[in-house]
């Protein structure tokens, strides 16, 4: 139990995919404008990165390798993605259409989002157990909930502040995104310290 709240709190904070890895930059600078909207796309990810772990590993794992198919596992896991995608985009225009509409073009981009895929690629890197990978998928997803939506809140005052006429628009966002990205820095070695 201990292994799996190490794995959860340094997936949120100290590898935070966004901050931490730089994956799923994207989303990140496009949808954090809004803390609604930053916060829908979050759950969106969250939940394919968790269902797409729970799914892929198998795969990869039950058929991939006793075939010998490994080289194939990059193909499969965006298929896999992409078929949830599309699964999570059925449900969000039936159930949810303002958030549908207010993720527009983005949803879809869940697809190619690097952090989704990097999650379940990553969890055959770090060698985790079917349960240690779901845990590290779930702490992904609420890590880039997490930084989500604490660029939106910073998005958001940025809004109401005087900033200078060169810095307006995107150069202000990306000095405070990397700014928001060295805040995290310093849990670096958190997870181990807490629990260890």
């Amino acid at each position: 139990m201990k292994e799996l709240l190490v794995i959860l709190v340094a997936a949120i904070l100290s590898e935070n995919f966004v901050l931490s890895k730089f994956l799923g930059i994207c989303p990140f600078l496009g949808v954090s404008k809004q803390t609604g909207t930053a916060f829908g796309m979050s759950c969106a990810v969250t939940f394919v990165m968790v269902l797409s772990t729970a799914v892929t590993y198998p795969l990869y794992a039950w058929v991939l390798v006793p075939w010998g198919l490994e080289y194939l596992q990059t193909i499969v896991f965006i298929l896999v993605i992409a078929t949830l995608v599309q699964f999570v985009e059925l449900i969000l225009k039936k159930f949810m259409p303002p958030l549908y509409n207010a993720l527009g073009i983005y949803l879809p981009l869940i697809t190619t989002n690097c952090a989704v895929l990097g999650v379940t690629l990553l969890n055959f890197t770090k060698e985790l157990t079917y349960v240690q990978s779901l845990v590290n998928a779930l702490g992904a997803g609420l890590g880039f909930l997490l930084a989500m939506v604490l660029f939106a809140g910073v998005r958001s005052r940025l809004e109401s502040c005087d900033i200078p006429k060169f810095l307006r628009g995107l150069p202000i966002t990306l000095i405070a995104a990397s700014l928001v990205s060295l805040s995290f820095l310093g849990f670096a070695g958190v997870a181990d310290r807490l629990f260890g």
